[in-house]
């Protein structure tokens, strides 16, 4: 427990920010999974891509983990489109 005001304060900030960061990953994960089912669906790529954006603005991903991922979602969907073709 600990024993000064700040320390208390700075437990239900941590708790707070830890559960916003959570709800983040989570969201994005959902998103993540079912962009990669239909890489074909621009709208749902796009929503995926702002989302990821919007986490590293948040301070939750940092910006090379969002880039990363931006680019092999990039990746598969030009996979499936030069499939299909």
């Amino acid at each position: 427990m600990p024993h000064h005001k700040s320390a208390v304060k700075r437990m239900r900030t941590t708790k707070r920010d830890r559960t916003k960061n959570i709800d983040v990953r989570s969201g994005l994960k959902s998103l993540l999974k079912r962009t990669v089912e239909e890489p074909k669906n621009t709208e749902l790529m796009r929503e995926t891509v702002s989302q990821l954006d919007r986490a590293v603005k948040k301070g939750v991903l940092k910006k090379a983990v969002a880039n990363r991922r931006k680019s092999r979602l990039a990746l598969l969907s030009n996979r499936t489109a030069a499939k299909k073709s």
